[in-house]
């Protein structure tokens, strides 16, 4: 039997969800806050997720960016009663598979959570590189040929963000979320001292890899001419 995550904090219409997911052979666990849900898809191999946007610790959305700079691919629905075209865009954007604005017909929530089991699971390298540049996760390091650098935790996770985005722009708020999570407080300044040692050990390291700033939009990652 499947089995998703349903990140949802409205007890009555996750108890809704449930019991149309169970009654298709979907077996369901349910978690009602960003935190825990982050806790949890870290031990449990979900088929898929279906994630609220409005969570008493955050936007849905916060968690969605974290996980896809995480690297992990499970699909996901997003339930949001948000229905303009801006939002929409935003939660795809985001790495959403699916977007389902409320309220919904239960059927067809049911018919597109077998639709997202149906994909393969989109598989990532453990150590990705892009250029000369290779990011070692578990070694906490990023290399250059024969020359590394050590990354700190959030440096770490916002270099996975831009590396497999690679030349894409990356919003500052995405950036923030993979870098420190939730309910963390993140200081005004944070992500620049970041990107300031991050940008000094791209260049120790002699990579020619570059995070430029695209002024109102944010920071990409490309290779210097």
């Amino acid at each position: 039997m499947s089995r998703i995550l349903l990140i949802e904090d409205h007890e009555r219409l996750a108890r809704l969800v449930c019991k149309g997911l169970v009654a298709a052979g979907i077996a369901v666990d349910v978690v009602d806050r960003v935190d825990a849900a982050w806790a949890t898809i870290r031990q449990t191999p979900y088929q898929a997720l279906v994630i609220d946007r409005g969570l008493p610790d955050g936007d849905g959305l916060a968690l969605l960016r974290r996980m896809r700079g995480a690297g992990m691919g499970m699909p996901c629905l997003v339930l949001t009663a948000r229905d303009a075209l801006r939002d929409r865009v935003e939660g795809l954007d985001a790495g959403a598979d699916d977007y389902l604005p409320k309220p919904f017909a239960m059927d067809e929530m049911v018919a597109r959570v077998r639709a997202l089991l149906r994909r393969p699971v989109e598989v990532r390298p453990l150590d990705p590189s892009h250029g000369d540049l290779t990011l070692r996760p578990a070694a906490g390091i990023m290399c250059c040929g024969d020359e590394s650098a050590r990354l700190a935790p959030a440096e770490m996770q916002i270099m996975l963000l831009l590396l497999r985005k690679h030349e894409e722009v990356v919003r500052r708020g995405a950036l923030e979320s993979v870098g420190w999570g939730f309910g963390e407080a993140v200081t005004p300044g944070a992500l620049d001292v970041a990107l300031h040692r991050i940008r000094r050990k791209l260049l120790a390291i002699g990579s020619r890899q570059r995070i430029i700033n695209v002024r109102g939009l944010g920071y990409a990652l490309r290779e210097a001419e």
